[in-house]
């Protein structure tokens, strides 16, 4: 979890082919927004503790308070003036305040957060009277790999760790989740980041919002005869929804999914995921400087509260310790800008402090042919699949298989899959070492990962061109960070 210090970053999820591309300039630097007919979104930064200052200046400025956490010095505030930010920057209480996310109303297409959609659906399993293996089992090569085949004989987890899966929300009727699913602890973000317990705000809404559902499984499916198992199948899990119906998830929903998780008892936060717009939020963009401190000081208020918080290093194949030119963002709207990023750009939650950053292999302990990396920048791995890397399983599908929506299963491939292992060891640590902190359980988990050498070549698509270089030798540090995380020794 410590880090060496930054060089470059890059963004954390799929990179998608958007709109028409404005001449390169400063990091950050975005044109000057037209008003819009509906109010805009702004995060307002303030000291924490009293946010009361600040709320009288937003209304000073014409802007409307809907959403405030006092404890961090955050609020949520809208208007029609897209020069408010601007405006609210000189008012006494305000340290910082920005758009959270691009003004403009188009939106494109919905923004996918996994590296590819499911690829086909396994038949709905048959119970197994026995339930010495699930009889999906044979077709979850990633268990074994990282052995928690090995651990769940000593050790399946304790009820009491809860895991707060922060993504689509987790189908509450799917019969391998339904009896770790705390409802108790389950909510919405999504609306302005105002907290919504309904089970109609937080589980998925259709068939395609599948992604929190995939994730939830991997990191907890019970054993209990029906179809896959979790690397930490008997601790509980928390539904928590970040992504809207337009697949976004802008900063308002992750501080609002941090803060909750802070207060609310959780253990461990799955973050397969990186905040919308900005595939980069970077400081020299005021804008952009306010969002991303209000998710960090979300992010540190979790961490202080003893939450382990997991992150997923992202699809894109990209060396996050070097120059990235990102040419795709905002996402949520034209124009999108071509801008140099460098250490003044972070991807948010995955490269903040005190968030473990998860890069993905397939079955052969490879890294996977999207996964991120870079030295200092990926802080372990785990199995999060390769449609290239074959397994000797019924199917030989390379992607992990897990839960779906409706009492299904199927497989998914990316870092959003590997993230969800790394947290399911994290619940079995927890579990084993209750009395262990949050930063000594990452420490640990660090400590424990089996380390796996740089690949002489790195060639995945066999062409003859190098497609990555791993830094390391030995160590394997620049594609894998501390190694492959280790369930059997979490346990012991």
């Amino acid at each position: 979890m410590s880090r060496k210090p930054r060089k470059y970053r890059a963004l954390a999820g799929p990179v998608l082919a958007l709109a028409l591309l404005v001449p390169t300039g400063a990091a950050g630097a975005a044109p000057a927004p037209a008003a819009t007919a509906a109010p805009a979104h702004f995060m307002v930064v303030g000291p924490a503790g009293d946010l009361a200052r600040t709320e009288e200046s937003v209304r000073a400025v014409g802007g409307t308070v809907v959403q405030s956490w006092p404890q961090i010095g955050v609020l949520v505030a809208t208007s029609t003036d897209p020069g408010f930010a601007e405006a609210v920057r000189k008012q006494p209480g305000v340290q910082q305040a920005g758009a959270s996310r691009n003004l403009v109303e188009w939106l494109p297409p919905t923004r996918s957060t996994a590296l590819e959609p499911t690829e086909g659906t396994a038949a709905p399993a048959a119970i197994n009277a026995l339930g010495d293996t699930e009889p999906l089992e044979a077709e979850q090569w990633d268990l074994p790999l990282i052995k928690a085949d090995k651990a769940h004989l000593l050790s399946q987890g304790d009820r009491d760790v809860t895991v707060g899966v922060l993504d689509y929300g987790i189908d509450p009727e799917h019969p391998d989740l339904k009896p770790n699913l705390d409802v108790s602890k389950s909510v919405s973000c999504v609306n302005q980041g105002i907290p919504d317990q309904s089970p109609a705000a937080w589980a998925p809404q259709n068939a395609e919002q599948d992604h929190g559902t995939h994730v939830a499984g991997t990191i907890a499916a019970a054993r209990n005869g029906i179809g896959v198992a979790g690397v930490a199948p008997n601790v509980s899990l928390a539904s928590v929804r970040l992504i809207d119906d337009g697949g976004f998830i802008y900063p308002e929903y992750a501080v609002c999914g941090f803060v909750w998780a802070a207060e609310h008892g959780f253990d461990i936060t799955n973050n397969s995921y990186f905040v919308d717009p900005w595939y980069l939020w970077c400081d020299t963009d005021p804008d952009q400087k306010a969002a991303a401190e209000a998710v960090r000081r979300a992010v540190d208020y979790a961490a202080g509260r003893d939450v382990v918080n997991v992150a997923s290093a992202g699809n894109s194949n990209w060396d996050l310790s070097k120059p990235i030119l990102d040419e795709n963002s905002p996402n949520n709207g034209g124009p999108t800008q071509s801008r140099q990023t460098g250490d003044e750009c972070e991807v948010l939650p995955g490269e903040l402090d005190g968030v473990v950053n998860v890069g993905s292999t397939g079955v052969q302990s490879v890294k996977s042919y999207f996964s991120n990396y870079g030295l200092g920048s990926v802080d372990v791995t785990a199995p999060g699949g390769d449609k290239n890397q074959i397994p000797q399983t019924p199917s030989a599908n390379g992607r992990i298989l897990s839960t779906l929506p409706g009492g299904g299963w199927g497989w998914k491939q990316g870092t959003s899959m590997s993230g969800p292992h790394a947290a399911g060891v994290v619940a079995l640590l927890r579990s084993t070492h209750p009395e262990w902190k949050a930063t000594q359980v990452a420490k640990v988990l660090e400590a424990q990962a089996d380390r796996l050498p740089c690949p002489e070549v790195y060639d995945p698509d066999g062409d003859g061109e190098p497609d990555a270089v791993c830094e390391g030798g030995a160590s394997g540090a620049g594609f894998y960070g501390a190694g492959m995380i280790d369930a059997l020794d979490a346990v012991r």
